[in-house]
């Protein structure tokens, strides 16, 4: 009798979840097979209770190793709102205000502009309205490994040229983040990582890692991939010593399937323990509105989206009539996506250990439909089909179509050749090497690449999968050195346009 009372309950909770589990299913085959991901994981949150897990693919490409609830995976800016939360218990520890000064903390703290540096509140350096340019000094953090310390970052930033005046408008940024992570660290009286530990894993339970240590075998986690040649291939693999990241309160923290839907149940529907975890003072403040973001086209069309808001580590929007609390998370071949519907008490994350930035977006629309539009029939396929469009339509001068190229001479590039230094990106060597005019970044050793030319112009043709770079010499009345993307529409992280390099020294 009680197995038939059981079997009965559980089809009276199917039959009146909002999201069909057979569709969830779906969605996540099409996912896989339209976009040949290397791996997945899915999970599903409906009235505050997790009513689905889904994880496929491997771990690395052709290993045989699967990955579960417990794999790990990069988050990126997903790292943020956690961030943010160990600001957030410190405000309520009382170590810090959120109004403080930022220089109260850390002294050192330089802006380009004095006032803004004297002026910067703790709350400023998490809400992307700094007048810093998008993507402003990343080439610090990415491609990593790198040499960049957290004390390059707080001297490069004073070298930094502001886009627009302080609070003016919103311009995504990282290094921010990095500030915000010493705040707390000078705060809290502990580094950023033992911070994050103490104040967000160890209270809720969560399985996440960030910070240094060393691999074994035992280690359940995702590699990042690419696509080369129509093949899911392992990129920037860890090491058997993973490093301490510079970037890790920006986007350093690893976590689990498991460990993301307690995270996001923390925020949708906590537990008592959960609600003594941190005050509902400031989880409030760390959901309130900053500074306005723009809205696209495609937002407009397809979520009918009339705010959307920066808050403290996290995007709020209004999609389909419902309010919605979110963020994403960008690293080489890894893609992550938290989205709540607070309303509802309700969400969803994905992980993806491949290149999957469509695959994102179409598959994170396509879940939100069903909690917003259960009646919309449109499918994966069909948001796909509006991003084809919508390149198919777009402009095509922005595209990274520089011609032929052939190797750069010495003599054609004679009025490069030499070391250049960048007052926060440091010296780079461009000098002949055997035949070749190659290019060396000392803080950067991944930025290492091979001058080439397309007619009369000159590009650096990098050794890894990093968006090209034109070289602009100064003229005569000029001796610098400036850079830009060929593809105007590359990741915004190659700041190349916020460097302006003088020559020091000739070739060794």
């Amino acid at each position: 009798m009680r197995i038939v009372l059981a079997i009965v309950l559980m089809s009276l909770l199917r039959t009146a979840l909002a999201v069909p589990l057979a569709e969830l299913d779906t969605l996540a085959d099409e996912a896989i097979g339209r976009y040949a991901l290397p791996g997945l994981a899915i999970g599903v949150i409906e009235k505050g209770k997790v009513i689905y897990r889904r994880t496929a693919g491997e771990r690395e490409a052709g290993s045989g190793r699967r990955i579960d609830p417990a794999t790990l995976f990069k988050i990126a800016s997903n790292s943020k709102a956690m961030t943010a939360s160990v600001l957030a218990r410190l405000v309520d520890a009382k170590k810090l205000r959120w109004d403080d000064p930022v220089v109260k903390h850390l002294p050192d703290f330089r802006m380009a502009d004095p006032w803004v540096t004297q002026n910067m509140q703790v709350r400023d350096l998490l809400v992307h309205n700094s007048g810093l340019p998008e993507g402003g000094g990343d080439l610090m953090l990415w491609p990593e490994p790198n040499r960049f310390t957290r004390a390059d970052i707080l001297a490069g930033l004073g070298h930094i040229k502001p886009k627009y005046s302080f609070r003016a408008g919103y311009a995504y940024d990282n290094l921010l983040y990095v500030v915000a992570g010493e705040v707390a660290a000078a705060a809290g009286g502990a580094s950023y990582e033992e911070l994050v530990r103490r104040e967000v894993f160890m209270p809720l339970g969560l399985d996440c890692k960030v910070g240094a240590w060393r691999r074994s075998g035992s280690d359940n986690l995702a590699q990042p991939h690419a696509r080369v040649d129509r093949r899911n291939r392992v990129v920037n693999a860890d090491r058997a010593d993973i490093a301490e990241l510079t970037s890790a309160a920006a986007g350093g923290i690893r976590c689990s399937l498991d460990a993301m839907l307690i995270w996001a149940s923390n925020w949708l529907d906590p537990d008592e323990k959960q609600k003594a975890w941190l005050s509902q003072e400031q989880r409030k403040a760390l959901w309130s509105a900053h500074t306005p973001m723009p809205i696209s086209e495609r937002r407009r069309a397809w979520d009918d989206t009339h705010a959307y808001l920066y808050a403290l580590g996290w995007r709020l929007a209004d999609v389909d009539g419902e309010w919605t609390v979110s963020h994403t998370g960008t690293l080489s071949g890894m893609y992550s996506v938290l989205m709540l519907l607070p309303d509802r008490k309700s969400g969803f994350v994905v992980l993806i250990n491949g290149e999957a930035e469509e695959a994102r977006t179409v598959l994170t629309e396509a879940l939100l439909k069903r909690f917003t539009r259960p009646d919309d029939t449109r499918g994966l396929a069909d948001f796909a089909a509006d991003l084809a469009r919508e390149v198919s339509t777009g402009d095509a001068s922005s595209a990274a179509t520089p011609g032929p190229l052939a190797l750069a001479s010495i003599d054609q590039a004679a009025a490069l050749i030499g070391v250049w230094r960048d007052p926060w990106f440091g010296e780079v060597s461009i000098c002949p090497e055997r035949s070749q005019v190659r290019w060396r970044s000392a803080k950067s050793p991944k930025l290492s690449g091979i001058l080439k030319r397309v007619g009369d112009r000159i590009l650096v043709d990098w050794d890894g999968d990093h968006a090209q770079a034109w070289l602009h010499p100064g003229d005569g009345t000029e001796r610098g050195l400036r850079m830009s993307k060929v593809d105007a529409d590359a990741d915004f992280s190659y700041d190349y346009e916020d460097l302006a390099f003088t020559r020091v020294r000739a070739c060794d």
